[in-house]
């Protein structure tokens, strides 16, 4: 398989950087560590690099997901639960009925929640149908 790993970190000042670039030596790995404002950042920035984008000059507009998915935060957790399945997204906008944000919900919120059987299938729906498009 033709892969790398991208790491980013947010120039943090324990050891993860050491950590990874030991582990560098025995895989393809692309390393940015510079300070960030906060995991979303980072993951925009991991995602523009895995793309071939410079993240420095790429706005969130290119590296965003062009279809916005979201519940209501009145609605049944199982059927949250499904539609995530459905769409293959982990996380989820929780917005209120006037359509404002009210939060974000993962799988692993609706596994406190939600029923075993129906996580399993949700979580198994992602990931084999991402396999399914990697593949492709």
């Amino acid at each position: 398989r033709d892969f790398e790993y991208v790491v980013v970190d947010g120039a943090s000042t324990d050891s993860t950087l050491a950590v990874v670039e030991k582990l560098a030596t025995a895989m393809q790995v692309r390393i940015v560590s510079e300070p960030d404002s906060g995991i979303f950042d980072a993951m925009n920035k991991g995602i523009a690099l895995a793309q071939g984008k410079d993240p420095a000059k790429t706005s969130v507009r290119e590296a965003m997901t062009p279809k916005t998915y979201y519940c209501f935060d009145d609605q049944d957790v199982e059927e949250v639960c499904n539609n995530m399945g459905e769409i293959q997204v982990r996380r989820l906008p929780v917005v209120n009925r006037d359509k404002r944000l009210v939060g974000v919900i993962s799988l692993g919120d609706l596994a406190q929640e939600a029923a075993r059987a129906n996580i399993g299938q949700t979580e198994q729906q992602i990931t084999s149908q991402n396999a399914n498009r990697k593949a492709a």
